[in-house]
Order: C-alpha cells, then structure tokens, then sequence
C-alpha cells in the first residue's frame, strides 16, 4: 500500500514539475520572440505602422501549447496571492514556477522518501 503510495508521489511530483518548466519554457521562448520583433521595429523605425502578421503555427502545436497552459496555470494558482500586486508577467510566471517547484518538487520528494523510510 504504501509502496504504490510513495511510486504515486513520486511520478506526481516529476510529471508537476515537468509541466511548470515546460510551460515557463513556452512563456519565455514567446517572450523573447515577441520582444525580438518589437525591437527589430525599432531599430528600422517601422514601430508605429501596421505590423506583419507572422506564419501561424499548426493547430496541433497551439492546443498543446493551450492545454500545457492550462494545466500549469492549475498547478501554480495556490501560489497566485503572493504576486497579486505585480503586473509584471515575468514576475508572476517566475514565482508561479519557482514556488511550484518547491511544493511539487522538493515538498512532495520530501515527503514520498519520508513515507519510503517509514515502510
């Protein structure tokens, strides 16, 4: 019982974890692309015109990306109080992770060797 209870957590902890860093990935990979096209605008002084619409990704990739979304921003909305005041998104996506990690990560690891140890 306490076996499969412990296995549980741990492939829980590891598929939370991969989850958050795998959606902050996407976060950051946007971010950066995004920030990349806004300052190529800048540097060619077309930053005030209409703006070319990049190549849409497939369909498949943006429901992936959608549900990875999804699913991280359930994982790290306990921790949403603590930004509540920032309306930085870096701020809020970093510590959303950060604090997920801790709790799903080291929290529950901790707890599954704890169980371990007891059987």
């Amino acid at each position: 019982m306490f076996v499969a209870l412990v296995a549980l957590l741990r492939i829980g902890s590891r598929i939370a974890c991969l989850i958050v860093i795998v959606s902050f990935g996407l976060f950051v990979i946007d971010q950066t692309s995004s920030a990349s096209t806004h300052q190529q605008e800048a540097v060619n002084g077309t930053n005030g015109g209409p703006t070319p619409t990049p190549a849409k990704a497939p369909a498949k990739e943006d429901e992936a990306h959608k549900v990875i979304d999804e699913v991280a921003d359930k994982l790290t909305s306990p921790f949403s109080g603590i930004t509540a005041g920032s309306t930085s998104q870096w701020v809020i996506r970093g510590v959303g992770t950060l604090m997920a990690l801790l709790v799903y990560g080291v929290g529950l690891g901790f707890l599954a060797r704890f169980l371990r140890l007891r059987v």
